[in-house]
């Protein structure tokens, strides 16, 4: 559905726009018409005794009219209104100082700094706005401005606006934000990067060819730009500075020159020129530079003649640009990605940075505001890009190291695998052949023994019946001890004796031997492993043995108690003849002694008629 509006009502539309725009219209020519730009003053000079009146079109740059001098300056700037303001206004002045006093119609405005005290806190830096009520304005007007200036601190007036408080404060807002605000961002971004740098720089440590330690300069070079980068950059809003002036003057230029070197030597080392031929060279040039701004800066701020500063600009800027050409051809010829990123923030800076040298050293304005501190922020950027593309990059050396390490030690635990397996088959193997060995030296020691016995004693013919049948008894016990002994657990004295008194009691029994057991359960020794349990059960046995052959005892006692070091103690009694151990030479006695210091066990042997003992004393 289409709806058509009649004529007339289109006429009318038309009419109240035309109306609405001219009434913003007239309303902005009248705030406009309240806004005046005053440029024209009459000032009246004192320097070094010497006073001068003259009219003066601002901006006045002290520096520029007075070179290597200080004084004071009084403006007068009249102006007039059709008719004094109903609404609040607003004085809002770019520079001025080093130090003020603002007067309107005799009425004392605002004041910042001892006007006789030369040297002292520095109200030039910063924009200032006053606001002034209506009943201060009239239809004729004076402004009356005092001002102290220093040597080199940029000390003068501006041009004035005056107007609406609404209008002028937002000028004013725009400027103190752009100078004052924005600097306090850089000073501290700049703090950061350099603590980043500067940890980067002593935590990144690499260990070179002759084993010595070894930082990275980049990340120290970094962190030396920025750090004087920011002291640079802090003198915009500091009025009251640590040091007394010219000699704040001298710090503050000296950290701009050092700025300018550290990162000529950051860019040294982003394109990999480190150990370039011409690069100690480099750094000497630099190292005089450095030297030369402090002289630059005294003759300039303490002997009054700028033409040092201004030679001093120009060897840092020459320098500067045969740099900036240099390594800007080596980014277009093939520099990696971070040499290309600086090249383009580094030529980028030289352009800024003489832009704000022609500003702040040849041309007539006064009151603006340097570039070079806002374009400096993309070296920080560039830095933060080194060290993310660097991190990076090591990352992935790490993930592809992991990976290696990770498919290395795997194909290493695979072999190992491989090797432990044959290693548990030649162990077994090992273990099977000394346990055949010590089976055979059981036999040929115990077994073997007797059966030969038994062979001399029949072919000898002296032998009686039951002689021969004792000593093939003994070769059948020893064969089952020897049985026995591959299943004997560990440590466990009570369960060995138990075997044996199973084995050898209806021997004992044949032999009219009345047997006594005074056995208590020991624990475990953990010390006795199979071996020495092998080893002691023959010992035992053979103290048996020697009861059953030689004593010609009626009582045998077999004792074993536990004692309080955590041992045992085992005692073989016999009632039988005795022999004195010191004199009687026997096969048996030695092979008890042999096995005793094989498992180091204590052996005790006492042998009277009616009484022997042997008793071992198990730790």
């Amino acid at each position: 559905m289409v709806f058509e509006f009649p004529a007339a009502s289109l006429s009318l539309r038309r009419v109240m726009l035309c109306m609405l725009g001219l009434w913003l219209t007239g309303l902005a020519l009248q705030v406009q018409a309240l806004t005046l730009e005053l440029r024209q003053a009459q000032a009246t000079v004192m320097v070094q005794g010497h006073t001068t009146r003259q009219t003066v079109s601002l901006p006045y740059h002290w520096d520029r009219h007075h070179v290597g001098q200080q004084g004071e300056a009084i403006f007068e700037l009249p102006f007039e209104l059709k008719e004094p303001p109903g609404e609040l206004m607003g004085l809002y002045v770019p520079r001025l100082g080093n130090a003020y006093e603002v007067w309107l119609n005799g009425t004392l405005l605002q004041q910042n700094g001892d006007l006789q005290n030369y040297n002292g806190a520095d109200f030039a830096k910063a924009p200032r706005y006053i606001e002034i009520s209506p009943g201060l304005l009239s239809n004729r007007n004076l402004f009356r401005i005092h001002i102290r200036s220093d040597i080199g601190r940029r000390g003068g007036l501006a041009p004035m606006t005056l107007g609406p408080h609404d209008e002028v404060y937002r000028l004013y807002l725009r400027d103190y934000r752009w100078r004052s605000t924005g600097s306090l961002v850089v000073v501290i971004g700049s703090l950061f990067i350099c603590l980043v740098a500067m940890a980067l720089w002593a935590t990144q440590v690499d260990v070179a060819a002759n084993g010595r330690f070894k930082r990275d300069s980049l990340y120290f070079t970094a962190g030396m730009a920025e750090l004087c980068w920011a002291v640079s950059v802090s003198n915009a809003i500091i009025e009251n500075p640590p040091l007394p002036w010219p000699l704040w003057g001298v710090v503050i230029l000296l950290a701009s020159t050092a700025w300018i070197l550290s990162m000529i030597l950051f860019c040294v080392e982003v394109a990999g020129w480190s150990r370039h031929a011409a690069t100690p060279w480099l750094r000497r040039w630099l190292a005089v530079l450095l030297v030369s701004s402090a002289a630059a800066a005294a003759g300039s701020l303490v002997y009054g003649y700028p033409v040092a500063m201004t030679l001093l600009y120009a060897a840092a800027g020459l320098t500067s640009v045969v740099f900036v050409v240099l390594f800007f051809r080596k980014a277009v010829r093939g520099g990696s990605p971070p040499h290309t990123i600086v090249a383009v923030a580094l030529l980028l800076n030289t352009v800024v940075g003489f832009r704000d040298l022609y500003e702040f050293r040849f041309s007539e304005s006064y009151g603006g505001n340097t570039l070079l501190r806002y374009s400096s922020v993309l070296f920080g950027l560039t830095l933060g890009y080194i060290v993310i593309t660097r991190f990076r990059t090591a990352s992935s050396q790490a993930r592809d190291l992991m990976a290696n390490m990770a498919a290395r030690i795997a194909q290493k635990q695979e072999e190992l695998a491989q090797t432990y397996q044959r290693l548990e088959g030649l162990a077994r193997e090992q273990e099977r052949a000394a346990e055949r060995t010590r089976i055979l030296r059981d036999m040929h020691d115990g077994v073997g023994s007797h059966i030969s016995s038994a062979i001399r004693q029949l072919e000898s013919g002296r032998a009686t019946q039951d002689e021969v049948l004792n000593t093939l008894r003994d070769s059948l016990d020893q064969l089952k001890l020897s049985i026995d002994a591959m299943n004997l657990p560990a440590g466990d004295i009570t369960a060995l004796i138990a075997n044996l008194r199973y084995r050898l009691e209806p021997r004992f029994k044949a032999s009219d031997i009345e047997l006594q057991w005074d056995v208590d359960l020991v624990p475990i020794l953990p010390r006795i492993d199979h071996k020495a349990m092998r080893q002691l059960q023959f010992m035992v046995y053979e103290a048996l043995s020697n009861v059953l052959q030689h004593a010609h005892a009626s009582v045998l006692r077999i004792e074993l108690r536990g004692t309080p070091e955590g041992g045992a103690q085992l005692q073989v009694i016999d009632n039988g003849c005795g022999f004195d151990p010191d004199r009687v030479k026997r096969s048996g006695l030695s092979s008890l002694q042999e096995r005793a210091a094989a498992i180091g066990v204590g052996l005790v042997i006492l042998g009277t008629p009616g009484h022997t003992v042997v008793k071992i004393v198990l730790g």
